[in-house]
């Protein structure tokens, strides 16, 4: 299985044949990539947004980023990720809720879609990466799973911390992480993939989009590239059908009306030990 052959181009992407496909290869491998669903234009001006966003200043509870003049200043506190940018940006809201993603999404989860969260991330140079995980790790969708859209701002590979897939571990159950290397990621959960299993890089163009199935380990590596950021908009979404959710997540139907989840119950499958600390 190569990447390139794993799933459809935005031209097709409404034709049965490209849903079909994109359909089989996220049952098959639990990812699918869309190529070329968003336009340059659009891409382009969604990254303008985040930058006008950023030279405005912090946003309190989506936003937050530090000085960066002191030596060995982070680059994820320079420029750290926004959260739930859709509450505070119509651009941002109007990609979550965007009808292409929405058509794709339908197909891949067999239902009516929700919107639960969205992200943006900026990852500039030397930033660290994310070890592998699971997302309904942190999502604790039930029943079922989450969906993520991922959305490319940019060219996107192994140099400058594209994202790594498992494929087949869609399959699984959520596993338990270990503790990962603070020094090449940023959050503190690591999956390592089960035996005879191993990641397969994503490599990916502005306006590509990659989605994949919630139990789907994947991660990233650090920045590398002595200049280029990698900058991406990340949905989450859930089938019309789940009942529960972890609280940080607030749902919306795709038209933007809100929808109430209950809230998952307990400390999750793995324990208290690693129960989410905060956003993911």
């Amino acid at each position: 299985m190569t990447v390139a052959d794993n799933g459809a181009t935005g031209a097709s992407i409404l034709d049965p044949t490209g849903l079909r496909r994109c359909r089989e290869a996220f049952e098959e491998d639990g990812f699918t990539v869309v190529r070329g669903l968003f336009g340059a234009d659009e891409t382009e001006r969604l990254c303008g947004e985040f930058a006008a966003l950023r030279a405005a200043g912090p946003v309190p509870g989506h936003f937050e980023p530090r000085a960066g003049d002191e030596p060995g200043a982070d680059p994820l506190h320079v420029w750290p990720r926004v959260m739930h940018p859709h509450e505070i940006s119509d651009l941002a809201r109007e990609v979550l809720l965007d009808a292409r993603l929405r058509t794709v999404l339908e197909v891949l989860l067999g239902e009516e879609v929700l919107a639960a969260q969205s992200m943006f991330y900026f990852k500039p140079p030397g930033a660290r990466g994310q070890a592998l995980h699971q997302d309904n790790f942190y999502l604790r969708v039930e029943p079922g799973t989450c969906v993520a859209a991922w959305v490319a701002c940019d060219v996107i590979d192994r140099e400058n911390g594209g994202l790594e897939v498992v494929p087949g571990t869609h399959r699984m159950d959520l596993l338990c992480p270990e503790l990962a290397d603070e020094e090449v990621s940023f959050a503190r959960e690591f999956v390592p993939p089960p035996e005879g299993l191993t990641t397969v890089p994503v490599d990916m163009a502005p306006g590509d989009v990659l989605f994949f199935n919630g139990s789907l380990v994947h991660g990233s590596q650090p920045n590398r590239a002595p200049e280029r950021f990698r900058r991406s908009f990340i949905g989450h979404y859930v089938g019309r059908s789940a009942e529960r959710i972890e609280r940080f997540y607030r749902t919306l139907t795709m038209s933007g009306t809100r929808v109430e989840l209950a809230e998952s119950e307990g400390a999750g499958p793995c324990g208290t030990e690693f129960a989410p600390r905060g956003p993911h």
